[in-house]
């Protein structure tokens, strides 16, 4: 047992030492967790965080979809939400979602439901947390469209609720406080029939398809699209597409997307995202801002 491990409250769910990240996140890079917590329920994730000492810091997490873990790994808990809290119910035209749950899960849900409005959500890697924090949207829809309130915890376990208007969500922004876990999501659609709505989801999945990377190890898109902008206009007049980086490449089918080809390591990745950046600024003097989150410590760091 790590001596971090010793100084954790004891909990319902599970909690395991130098846990490794990449074999999940889509990226398939980063080192491991110096913890990971996979809370039973929502309570024990409050449990967890009312007991925990003030000096550790937490990551939460989903499907590390829109993350780039460095490769020294991260310190103090991260804590995994996907595949824990994912719970997703429908009432009249209302859906109810846990965290942890996946977007496509939310569309489909209502889809089956007959809720429309949330179709865009199948076409969004990750999970609710995340696309609230980043007001994720694709397809003609964006988070804010439907979200009406929150659930979130803050790093001392109090329970907060908040209605999406005092969110200040824009385009890939939220004014959520960041030590907040968002725990839950309810949002309001309209009545539709189920039908038309699987198939409206069935034409998203085949156009990201025809446009995406996504039988790859990759993420969301990189950078955010500047004002009046597309950044993969951007990065492709800027000769970038298909551009190398050790085992890292901006993706040739929509270069707004990196790839791990099979070895890249986090570094290669950032600094060839560095590297898009620095040409795009000279190419058009806009400087692209990332949109995937970078979290951890680099190597070269740990040994400065």
């Amino acid at each position: 047992m790590s001596a971090l491990l010793d100084r954790l409250p004891p909990v319902r769910g599970r909690l395991e030492a130098a846990a490794p990240l990449a074999p999940w996140a889509w990226m398939r890079v980063g080192g491991p967790a110096e913890a990971l917590f996979r809370p039973a329920d929502i309570a024990d994730l409050q449990a967890f965080l009312q007991a925990l000492p003030n000096d550790i810091p937490v990551l939460p997490v989903g499907v590390a979809s829109n993350l780039l873990i460095r490769d020294g790994g991260v310190a103090g808990v991260v804590i995994r939400l996907g595949g824990v809290l994912k719970q997703v119910r429908t009432e009249g035209t209302t859906v109810i979602a846990e965290a942890g749950a996946l977007d496509r899960s939310v569309a489909m849900a209502a889809a089956q439901a007959g809720i429309t409005g949330l179709e865009f959500f199948v076409g969004i890697p990750g999970t609710i947390g995340g696309a609230v924090r980043m007001n994720a949207g694709a397809f003609g829809g964006e988070t804010k469209d439907r979200l009406v309130s929150i659930k979130a915890l803050d790093r001392a376990g109090r329970l907060h609720e908040a209605p999406a208007a005092s969110l200040d969500l824009r385009y890939r922004h939220s004014a959520l406080p960041p030590d907040w876990i968002v725990v839950e999501a309810i949002f309001a659609g309209e009545p539709g029939d189920p039908t038309t709505l699987k198939a409206r989801m069935a034409d998203i999945k085949a156009e990201r398809a025809a446009a995406q990377p996504i039988s790859v190890a990759t993420g969301g898109s990189t950078f955010k699209n500047p004002p009046g902008q597309s950044a993969w206009r951007l990065i492709d007049a800027a000769g970038c597409r298909g551009l190398r980086r050790g085992g890292a490449m901006v993706a040739e089918k929509h270069c707004n997307f990196l790839i791990n080809t099979g070895d890249a390591t986090a570094d290669d990745l950032e600094t060839l995202g560095e590297t898009v950046r620095e040409r795009v600024l000279a190419t058009s003097g806009i400087a692209l801002d990332w949109e995937i989150k970078r979290v951890g410590h680099a190597l070269r760091e740990m040994s400065s």
